[in-house]
């Protein structure tokens, strides 16, 4: 049986990530060190190979994505299957102004209550399971005995993670999700399953050569 190796990694970081903004669908861009991550992210995986990028259709996502494209001689395919869970009304808000503004929304988030969906067109965490693992399974299944890279959000990779170890949608929260961590996934016909984490040896002090300069 084929496999298909996947590189899942989240977008580089914001304005609003580094405000503790929830961004959701909100199509927020790069900041500066955003950028920068990107670009560390495609030295990294410069000598990776890779048959197809596929990108959530955001510009947080696409614009991560597109760095490490150039390198591979490849288009970024976009898809809105792989946008963040949409938070609704919330988006815009930090978490302590959602805990102030809407304190029964922060409770029920707070304790991750699967099917609690945020008003003004939010999904609730089952919606984004079911969204999230059809959409992988449908770009995975592509490329069976090659390798891709998606690029996406941390609730998508939250799901992903949950998904290849077996772990319940309100089991707690144990690993990270950094921006522009590289994360090592294989899919099959039966599912998911974890090879790495959360490498973010690229983005320590020194990493950079004279190709990412």
């Amino acid at each position: 049986m084929q496999i298909t190796r996947i590189l899942a990694v989240r977008h580089g970081e914001t304005d609003w990530n580094r405000d503790t903004r929830i961004q959701g669908h909100t199509d927020i861009g790069l900041n500066a060190h955003g950028q920068s991550q990107a670009q560390r992210l495609a030295s990294a995986l410069r000598d990776e190979t890779l048959v197809a990028i596929y990108a959530s259709d955001l510009r947080r996502a696409r614009a991560t994505a597109e760095a490490v494209a150039v390198h591979h001689g490849l288009a970024v395919h976009t898809d809105p299957g792989l946008r963040e869970r949409g938070f609704g009304r919330l988006e815009g808000l930090t978490w302590s102004e959602i805990e102030t503004r809407h304190p029964a929304e922060a409770l029920a988030w707070r304790k991750r209550h699967p099917a609690f969906t945020p008003p003004g067109g939010g999904e609730s965490l089952l919606q984004l399971r079911e969204r999230i693992v059809a959409t992988v399974h449908t770009l995975a299944a592509r490329h069976a005995g090659e390798q891709i890279l998606i690029v996406t959000h941390g609730g998508v990779l939250d799901v992903l993670y949950r998904d290849a170890t077996r772990q319940d949608l309100q089991a707690p929260r144990t690993w990270t999700l950094p921006n522009t961590a590289v994360n090592r996934l294989l899919w099959s016909p039966e599912g998911l399953s974890l090879v790495g984490w959360a490498d973010t040896a690229h983005l320590q002090d020194g990493s950079l050569d004279e190709r990412s300069t």
